[in-house]
């Protein structure tokens, strides 16, 4: 017996027939409703038909649509029979048509186009190509539509829309999964059901500004799809990146198009400026909605390249960077701007970008600051956090024969990935297509892994292994090379559950040993506290977290700052970090309802020219020879010069291709803009850097980085010791400086290896000038290594000479010493203060990434209260304590690439 609603859309076909027959008549004649009305009354459908309705939804035309809505509203008895259809008569032409009847539409689906392990292990293409990966077999963009909706058919457009709205718990804040964003699911698959492809993606769009962002890395089992009670969920997240990459393809331009009417909202000047802290996805989509709604926005970032954790964190076989570069592009076209190389809490505090003109802040700036074992041997090298290793491939490309940036020894080596969360996943795929033979080292089962199940399904199929309920306590290296060689791990079992729902591993007192010639630890991430410590007045969570008025507001403790993303959670995913970011961007409209009108247009003026100024192309101005091998740069760099304090450094990335290369602050101006670098000819960046000339631009310049020097005021019978080893002078110079406007004595005692390689002693250079300014305040040594001028030997020679008198209570009482210079020199000034009990300070520009923290390669091996623990020069120094480092520990981390960058040299043939 035919169905009531089935006779009714057969009704609805016949009068869309006749108010336009054009739309059908090469399938149906003056009979064809009742041939149609036939066919689906038969317990299955012919060949030809389905054939012929198949060649009708193939032309994407008017009676394509026509039909594409008629079979959406089938009832599922009539779909069910079309799909008996499809399996039975066009699986020939289309092989993933075969068997997809069988338990439809709750446990089968047309599946997206995932590549073969053996074609993808060993490149960094994109792993799942979705449906639209299917055109690399030969199979046509309408092909493909039609794949789409099919899966659309599926959808059983639940009433609950548990999928969108998630369930909610008692005792619990947040819906167990759902949609963080908000997407209106249900409507989303309903536009598809009925070919309206281009409406789907405005709807998804109107939510969500970055949905190919978010479909490729939510953890939708989690979230939407987790919630679907098919068996074989909906295909939710899939659906949400194929909308805009299809829309590249059949509408080209309609990106452009779309905001081609836009008034650019700084010359409207209506809406008053914001600014977003960070380009990861809190602060893309904060950005999108508020300039969608015409709101002035500057995103400042500290990378010199968009996208924060999507870019540096998750590589391009899962999330391709060009889908970043289209969300920045819509930012664009709505008028936001982008300033790059800008370290909020460094190079403006969020005081100073309110006194800038913004009237309100957004601080997305991600989770900060690598985790680590804090087990014997940490410090060996190629023990390295997933955030350096991840950065140095994605972010740097360190992979590529044509970029700078060294990366470990991967190729047939043994790769320990200490963790087993989504990054452990990103670090072990990496690591695999680099040819290395990678473990993944987790405590708990494989049950317990918090990683995404696709993701270790990925992995494991690529070839990568597992060694579960194992945890390293110890780290053997190569007593001579000072490189790992082993990881001691302990065998784990398993007890109860803990807060996280988990069973907790349990110590057993058994161990191995596994070979390991680089290790990565992925054990998430703490605060970075770069923000925090620059704006007293901001909470933060016992964790570090930056802490939120209440539950409902993404507002801090400072009125008018929000955050959200990982900045407020801690480590957590892309789409909740996106969610915030939308609540966020509603709560700031709202309480910039009541703005004076009169304000807008001078708050607006002010924030402008600020991001003008910030965002300069850093150019060199002048350009001084100073001795073989090092060059003295004026460098344009307003915004570096108006923080710069003496003992900071800067991030100089000199050519795009080339890597991040920290150089301390020999001198700023703020009245010009301009910072002062003094460069020495070392390795390719260096030797390639020392050949730019006047009116050349850096890439990038990123600063002022590091904690200032500390100054204390002492007595007029003390002195200040600074002893500059070679190009330790120009770091020493606005440290000493400093000293003596503060009125204290400074003796400085500059070695160099002979005359001929001396800098700045003139009269009328750095050095002579500071002298004839402060005169007797300021006392000037000599040292070279082989007597041509001044003392005969190195630093430590005048110094322990001053050492000894004090013992005899000659001189003047040297009341610190500050060494800057090469490694072992500042090692060699350790050892011989400590004996007589001088505070010493070294400064470390040591291996770095991003400078920021979040990389941890800057590790210090550091003894406190007779414990090792970690430091980090770009956070907690440059300037720490000599005595406390473990040199033994910390001076064979210069040559962790030696041999890269040896092998860089000769490919440049220098």
């Amino acid at each position: 017996m035919t169905s009531p609603s089935f006779t009714n859309q057969l009704g609805l076909l016949e009068r869309r027939l006749a108010a336009d027959p054009r739309a059908f008549r090469e399938l149906f004649t003056a009979d064809g409703m009742e041939a149609v009305a036939w066919e689906f009354r038969q317990p299955e459908l012919s060949k030809e038909f389905i054939t012929e309705v198949w060649d009708v939804l193939s032309r994407d035309d008017d009676s394509s649509r026509v039909m594409m809505r008629f079979l959406w509203r089938l009832p599922v008895g009539k779909k069910r029979l079309f799909m008996r259809a499809l399996d039975g008569h066009l699986s020939d032409r289309y092989p993933m048509f075969a068997g997809l009847s069988q338990n439809w539409p709750a446990g089968n689906a047309i599946e997206p186009y995932i590549r073969e392990p053996d074609d993808r292990a060993t490149d960094f293409e994109l792993v799942n190509k979705g449906y639209l990966g299917y055109m690399d077999l030969g199979y046509t963009r309408r092909d493909i539509e039609l794949f789409v909706w099919l899966e659309a058919l599926r959808d059983k457009q639940c009433a609950e829309a548990p999928c969108e709205l998630g369930v909610l718990l008692a005792g619990h804040r947040e819906p167990q999964g759902g949609c963080p964003v908000q997407i209106h699911i249900p409507a989303m698959f309903e536009l598809i059901g009925n070919g309206r492809f281009r409406e789907a993606l405005e709807l998804l769009e109107s939510c969500n500004p970055l949905p190919n962002v978010t479909g490729r890395v939510c953890p939708q089992e989690l979230q939407c799809q987790g919630m679907c009670i098919h068996q074989h969920s909906m295909s939710i997240g899939q659906l949400e990146w194929f909308l805009p990459e299809w829309s590249k393809l059949a509408e080209p331009g309609a990106t452009q198009a779309r905001f081609a009417g836009v008034r650019d909202p700084w010359l409207a000047a209506k809406r008053p400026p914001v600014a977003i802290i960070g380009s990861g996805p809190s602060g893309l989509i904060t950005a999108y909605l508020l300039a969608a709604e015409g709101f002035p926005v500057t995103v400042f970032e500290a990378f010199h390249e968009l996208g924060g954790v999507l870019r540096y964190g998750i590589p391009e076989f899962r999330l391709p960077n060009q889908l970043i570069d289209d969300v920045v592009e819509k930012i664009k076209l709505l008028g936001g701007r982008f300033v790059t190389n800008f370290v909020v809490g460094k190079t403006a505090t969020l005081e100073q970008l309110t006194e800038a003109g913004f009237v309100r802040a957004f601080v997305g700036s991600g989770a900060g600051l690598p985790r680590f074992l804090n087990v014997p041997g940490e410090h060996l090298l190629n023990v390295m956090s997933a955030n350096e290793f991840l950065t140095r491939v994605n972010l740097m490309q360190g992979h590529r024969d044509d970029r700078e940036t060294p990366l470990p020894e991967v190729k047939d080596k043994q790769v320990l990935i200490i963790g087993g969360g989504n990054t452990a996943m990103d670090a072990a795929r990496t690591a695999r297509r680099l040819g290395g033979n990678v473990t993944i080292v987790y405590r708990r089962t494989r049950a317990e892994m918090p990683a995404r199940v696709e993701e270790l399904e990925h992995a494991l199929e690529e070839g990568i292994e597992l060694a579960v309920l194992r945890s390293p306590v110890e780290f053997i290296g190569d007593e001579k090379t000072h490189f790992v060689t082993t990881a001691k791990v302990e065998i784990m079992g398993l007890g109860e559950p803990d807060a996280s729902g988990r069973r907790r591993p349990i110590a057993t007192g058994r161990t191995t040993e596994m070979p390991a010639d680089l290790v990565i630890m992925a054990l998430g991430n703490s605060a970075n506290p770069i923000i925090k410590d620059s704006e007293p007045r901001l909470s933060v969570s016992p964790f570090g977290t930056i802490a939120q008025v209440s539950d409902d507001s993404k507002e801090t403790s400072i009125a008018g700052i929000f955050t959200g993303g990982d900045a407020a959670r801690g480590g957590s995913t892309a789409i909740r970090a996106a969610g915030d970011g939308q609540s966020a961007a509603r709560e700031i409209v709202a309480t910039l309802s009541t703005f004076p009108t009169a304000e807008i247009p001078d708050r607006v003026a002010k924030a402008l020219a600020y991001t003008e100024v910030a965002a300069e192309i850093p150019v060199i101005v002048a350009k001084t020879h100073l001795s073989v091998g090092i060059e003295e740069f004026t460098v344009r760099a307003p915004v570096v010069a108006a923080s710069a304090q003496a003992g900071q450094f800067v991030r100089v990335l000199p050519t795009p291709d080339g890597e991040l290369i920290p150089l301390t602050l020999a001198d700023w101006d703020a009245a010009a803009g301009t910072i002062t670098l003094v460069v020495q000819a070392m390795g390719t960046s260096t030797l390639g850097l020392n050949q730019m000339q006047v009116g050349q631009a850096l890439a990038g310049v990123a600063g002022p980085l590091g904690r200032p020097s500390e100054l204390h005021h002492y007595g007029a019978d003390d002195t200040v010791v600074f002893t500059a080893g070679g190009l330790g002078l120009p770091p020493v110079y606005p440290i000493m400086r400093e000293h003596l406007r503060l009125g204290n004595h400074v003796t400085l005692i500059s070695g160099f290896r002979s005359a001929d390689l001396m800098f700045w002693d003139g009269e009328d250079e750095r050095v002579g000038r500071i002298q004839a300014e402060f005169g007797e305040l300021l006392d000037v040594i000599y040292a070279t290594n082989d007597g041509s001028y001044g003392i005969q030997g190195f630093v430590t020679s005048p110094l322990e000479e001053m050492l000894k008198a004090n013992q005899e209570g000659k001189g003047r009482r040297i009341a610190e010493v500050v060494t800057i210079g090469p490694p072992m020199m500042m090692r060699a000034v350790s050892d011989l203060t400590k004996g007589y009990g001088v505070p010493t300070v070294a400064s470390l520009n040591s291996i770095m990434v991003d400078a920021t923290g979040m990389c941890g390669a800057c590790m210090v091996p550091v003894t406190e209260d007779g414990k090792l623990v970690r430091k980090h020069a770009c956070i907690d120094g440059p300037e720490i304590d000599s005595h406390a480092i473990d040199w033994d520990k910390f001076l064979p981390r210069f040559g962790l690439f030696r041999s890269q960058e040896q092998a860089s040299r000769v490919r440049h043939g220098f």
